[in-house]
């Protein structure tokens, strides 16, 4: 048995880019930045970012491409893939990215987050199975892992 799992909580980095495979079927590519603050030996704060890049398909993508912006604080969940190619110099290229299978707007209402155009107040909050097919059942709004 194996596990590959990623939770991240941040904010993105760019407003996210949307494209259309042949089939039709939308992928949502993004930066995620993941901060951590804390005190060195000096007593000065220090803040370390790790960026992440984010893929998110098909119906999820469809809600990253209208509610989600640079800026927006996200909960995500999903797995760690890593691919690789060659570069026209023969060079072999390797890229880590998550691929995103749930997906919660986070920020509070009134502060300009995404969550104030989301229909119905559910709060942004949407999963995808791995089949790729979206959730039909209601997630409570303060349902977080944490």
């Amino acid at each position: 048995m194996s596990v590959n799992k990623a939770i991240l909580v941040g904010n993105v980095g760019k407003d996210p880019e949307i494209r259309h495979l042949e089939s039709g079927t939308p992928v949502a590519s993004f930066p995620l930045a993941t901060s951590e603050t804390y005190t060195n030996k000096n007593g000065e704060k220090v803040t370390q970012t790790e960026w992440h890049n984010i893929v998110i398909w098909r119906g999820l993508a469809e809600v990253v491409e209208k509610y989600v912006k640079k800026g927006t604080q996200l909960y995500i969940e999903g797995r760690i893939r890593t691919r690789s190619w060659d570069d026209r110099e023969g060079n072999k290229r390797y890229s880590t990215e998550i691929v995103g299978d749930v997906m919660q707007m986070l920020g509070k209402r009134g502060e300009g987050s995404v969550s104030d155009n989301v229909p119905n107040g559910n709060q942004g909050n949407h999963s995808n199975e791995s089949a790729g097919a979206e959730s039909t059942a209601p997630e409570p709004e303060d349902d977080l892992p944490f």
